[in-house]
């Protein structure tokens, strides 16, 4: 069994965090089989303190600020950066959107050891915080669907996991932070999204005013609202359509989701008792009460989360890596790959590629290479979960054919597929090549059109290599 040392960092709208994980990895198949590489273990080791998220304006991170918060939690927990295996940086919510995201995750980048993604984006959050809070797990373990919803500073993110598996996510414009009140109980700042909704109610909101408790749980009572719109509990109006968080997908509900999960910092005033509305200077606290009193607390089953506000941090450490199938072929000296963007073959361009045709792969290559200005792109597609020899021949063509003439001479030709195929597949483009330029093969990674993935360094003696999945968006 090997351990992995994983980090997670998440630079959130309210807050930033940092943790590391040990992932345990382990041949899981008996002897005289072909072996069957799993991580079979995952263990919290450091959980670092909860930061205020320093900002420079209200547009703008202070990136050398959260380097300096990352450093610290580094050597509180007595690693190096160069230590660190895999992982995530995950800039969510409102942050997502500053301006210098970007420019935050190079102050980043010596942190991130040799193999740690860099990742923004409502889809991705949605995900890494719904198996952060045990909402995933718990569907699974039950056989039942649950939403998770993580309610941060900025933004809710929604997630349906059924036995385990997302079925839908999507975000919405609904966050604690959204509105801020300074030490003297004055509005010191309000959102695009609360103007929107103090407009629909009826309430005048102006910077500098007192801060009314009534009139801002009117304005968080129909937050609530438009999240019961959301899990379809009431009919849509404008008002969730206008607070649809831009980048996110269209959220798909479930026929049979019966319980509920909140993560995120407002979760815990969901879940809890707090006094003073104001304490944490927004609408946090009222947020979390107005959602209490909810119908989505009475209409579905309410779960308790294992994390709340550590929810995305914990699954950005824990659950964005996997491993390949050991069924694979590569070059050596290639890894760490990083930020590979994603060519998807649809099941008719993968049929062509089968049928030993690699005119479609090359003029789509062509293509993509074209429109995302880059050098290589993964080549993906599902494969097949038992071709004949001729078929793994033809396949190889069509890719040696499509792929070589268009990539740069130094640059390997890579590709994904779902099904265990890539060992014979990657030693046959390789014959045709006459090892000319590197290839990496590898299987049992689903991935999608505008995906990226990482690709780490071999492990269990070459036998799989970690993978991380990921979309890349900066609003």
């Amino acid at each position: 069994m090997k351990s992995i040392l994983s980090v997670g960092i998440d630079i959130g709208t309210s807050t930033t965090q940092v943790i590391f994980s040990s992932l345990n990895v382990e041949n899981t198949s008996g002897y005289f089989t072909v072996p069957k590489i799993s991580i079979v273990g995952k263990e919290i080791i450091y959980k670092g303190g909860i930061h205020r998220t320093p900002l420079r304006t209200s547009t703008l991170i202070d990136g050398e600020a959260v380097r300096a918060i990352v450093a610290d939690e580094f050597q509180k927990a007595g690693f190096r950066p160069g230590q660190t295996d895999t992982g995530a940086v995950i800039i969510t919510g409102e942050s997502a959107r500053k301006e210098n995201s970007e420019e935050v995750l190079r102050y980043l980048s010596d942190f991130a050891g040799e193999f740690v993604v860099s990742t923004a984006g409502p889809d991705i959050e949605s995900v890494v915080a719904g198996k952060g809070s045990g909402a995933a797990a718990y569907s699974e373990e039950n056989g039942v669907a649950v939403v998770n919803l993580d309610i941060g500073g900025g933004t809710t993110n929604a997630v349906i996991f059924d036995d385990g598996e997302v079925t839908g996510k999507g975000c919405l414009d609904v966050g604690g932070r959204l509105i801020t009140v300074d030490a003297s109980g004055k509005i010191d700042y309000i959102s695009e999204s609360a103007k929107k909704v103090a407009e629909y109610v009826g309430v005048e909101l102006r910077a500098g005013n007192a801060a009314r408790t009534e009139d801002l749980s009117r304005i968080c009572d129909e937050y609530a609202a438009v999240l019961e719109q959301f899990l379809g509990l009431s009919e849509p109006t404008a008002l969730l359509a206008a607070l649809k968080t831009p980048g996110s997908s269209e959220f798909i509900l479930h026929p049979k989701l019966r319980a509920v999960c909140f993560s995120g910092g407002v979760a815990d005033f969901v879940y809890g008792t707090q006094q003073d509305p104001f304490r944490f200077g927004d609408i946090g606290v009222l947020l979390g009460q107005a959602i209490r009193r909810s119908r989505i607390c009475t209409a579905f089953r309410m779960i308790g989360a294992a994390e709340t506000i550590r929810a995305t941090v914990v699954g950005a450490g824990t659950y964005t890596t996997s491993v390949s199938g050991s069924t694979i072929d590569y070059s050596d000296g290639l890894f760490p790959l990083k930020n590979i963007p994603v060519l998807r073959l649809d099941e008719k361009e993968q049929s062509a590629c089968f049928a030993g045709d690699g005119a479609v792969l090359r003029d789509k290559l062509q293509w993509f290479l074209r429109q995302n200005d880059c050098r290589n792109a993964v080549i993906a597609m599902d494969g097949r979960s038992d071709p004949s020899y001729i078929a793994v021949q033809n396949l190889a063509k069509a890719i040696v054919d499509g792929a070589d003439p268009i990539l740069p001479s130094a640059e390997p030709i890579m590709v994904v597929l779902r099904h265990d195929m890539a060992k014979v597949l990657g030693r046959q483009i390789r014959a045709l090549l006459a090892d000319k330029r590197p290839v990496i093969s590898v299987d049992s990674i689903i991935v999608q059109q505008n995906d990226y993935i990482d690709m780490g360094r071999p492990l269990m003696d070459g036998m799989v290599i970690p993978v991380v999945v990921k979309t890349l968006i900066f609003g």
